[in-house]
């Protein structure tokens, strides 16, 4: 039987690499020119820079996706525990690392906040739980049917990750200090949405950083779209770069039967879109063949676009960790501008990576590779040349003001990234970064459905259906949704 998977990212491969290990002809029909989607990578005057993904958390999700076809990680890449895990900056003269390890972080909690380690220990055993059900059983529901969760145990389970209360309220039970509240809602800014409108049982995210650690892939996180890529190709998947599907054909018994590309004609009994949802709604399939009517789409809550940096530097850049976030700056009203009255902010929190700090290979000698990334509401107007320049200047006024050293004259690569890319190199949705935001009513049976309605071989699989945003749920979306072919149509 063949299979057609559109998109080589991490749910694509996943997807492809589950079906040719079951028995599927398979063929992924990738639009760039190098695999991995979002994770993709580039090379510039001796610096190697991550496109997109720059956090390796869920380790143990990593492992589980290897194990599935007989490997571990450690057969395609090198992983190191960072120590510490990341920092946040409050302003020139003050910052906060989280250190690696639970006692570590106990401990800096109890000196920042006297008293609070018997309350970490609970919060922390609470999100160990929501950790243990939400990523073992939750998440690799396809969400199809009610009757998914009509389990008593797990309708029990249900009610324990306080699927109703937010984040925000909740966090606040445990913890008064201002400080350690940025610090532990940091996490689920990942899920795309403010800590007021993300669900509390997401504090599972506070466990996956602080208990089973911050990581990264030695060469960077392509290393891991690398081993993947390899893996597949091991169980026989054909990957075809630079071939973007322009449309599909579908017959009277409701099944698309060819996948056309600019230079290709393919025959197909099943088709997996790893493609943006709307896109391959919107571009692909005949109105009354689509799931959604734009109207839908007008009224979902995204997650986030990205203002990108790609930065190369000629010398080292001091008081820079792997990972630093920068919240020097009042995260209420930058928010206010991505979620409540989306507009370019005036004063944006931002994050900036510095593997080299870690990885020598990433960067020549005596240098510093930086990745700077500013949160922005999906859908702005005006991605402009000077628009994105302002910003950087922005930038980095605060940033040598903390490293207390001029960087810009040190200059020797600079790329920027933005809405206008995003949907030129992925037909991303309004330009958005990361998919759909995990609010509470677009989690489960509330997301878009990885099976088309109408068309009886079409599934989804990435960021914009179940289970959501992020390496790891894209690779589990990669999988369940396997699972779900095997299910209805067998090799």
């Amino acid at each position: 039987m063949e299979v057609i998977v559109i998109g080589a990212g991490f749910a694509g491969l996943a997807a492809a690499t589950a079906l040719a290990d079951a028995g599927y002809r398979v063929t992924i029909l990738e639009k760039n020119d190098t695999p991995g989607g979002r994770a993709r990578v580039f090379d510039a005057d001796g610096f190697r820079f991550d496109m997109g993904p720059s956090w390796y958390w869920m380790p143990d999700v990593f492992e589980q996706y290897f194990a599935r076809f007989g490997k571990k990680p450690s057969d395609y890449y090198e992983l190191v525990r960072l120590d510490p895990s990341y920092q946040v900056i409050f302003g020139p003269d003050e910052s906060l690392a989280l250190p690696a390890g639970t006692d570590a972080v106990r401990q800096l909690f109890e000196a920042v906040e006297p008293g609070s380690g018997p309350r970490f220990d609970a919060f922390l055993k609470q999100a160990a739980y929501k950790y243990d059900v939400g990523m073992n059983r939750f998440v690799w529901k396809p969400s199809r049917s009610l009757s998914e969760f009509l389990d008593v145990k797990l309708l029990a389970d249900a009610a324990r990750l306080d699927v109703v209360q937010s984040f925000h309220s909740h966090i606040r039970k445990y913890f008064r200090n201002e400080r350690i509240l940025q610090l532990m809602e940091f996490p689920v800014l990942f899920l795309g949405a403010i800590p007021k409108n993300t669900p509390a049982m997401y504090s599972l995210m506070n466990y996956a950083e602080i208990a089973l650690g911050t990581w990264y892939p030695m060469g960077g996180m392509h290393e891991i779209v690398r081993g993947m890529v390899a893996l597949a190709e091991e169980k026989g998947v054909r990957i075809r770069l630079g071939e973007e599907v322009l449309g599909v054909e579908t017959d009277e018994r409701r099944l698309i039967r060819r996948v056309s590309t600019k230079t290709a004609l393919y025959e197909v009994d099943v088709v997996v879109a790893g493609a943006d949802y709307h896109h391959v709604e919107d571009r692909l399939l005949h109105p009354d063949h689509r799931n959604y009517p734009e109207s839908y789409w007008e009224t979902r809550t995204l997650a986030p676009s990205s203002l990108l940096y790609y930065i190369g530097v000629n010398r080292r850049v001091d008081r820079l960790l792997h990972h630093n976030l920068f919240f020097d700056e009042d995260f209420g009203k930058h928010s206010h501008e991505i979620y409540t009255d989306p507009r370019w902010p005036e004063k944006p929190l931002f994050y900036v990576s510095a593997p080299s700090k870690t990885d020598p290979s990433v960067a020549p000698e005596g240098c510093e590779n930086l990745f700077i990334l500013i949160p922005v509401a999906p859908g702005l107007a005006d991605d402009t040349a000077e628009r994105r320049e302002h910003y950087f200047q922005l930038v980095m006024d605060r940033l040598e003001k903390y490293v207390g050293h001029p960087i810009r004259p040190h200059i020797v690569y600079k790329r920027t990234y933005a809405h206008s890319d995003f949907i030129y190199d992925y037909h991303a949705y309004k330009g958005n970064a990361y998919g759909l935001a995990n609010t509470l009513r677009q989690t489960a049976l509330l997301k878009p459905s990885l099976k088309n309605r109408h068309v009886r071989n079409l599934f989804y699989t990435g960021q914009l259906t179940v289970p959501g945003p992020g390496v790891p749920p894209s690779l589990i979306s990669g999988l369940v949704v396997a699972d779900e072919v095997r299910k209805e149509f067998a090799p």
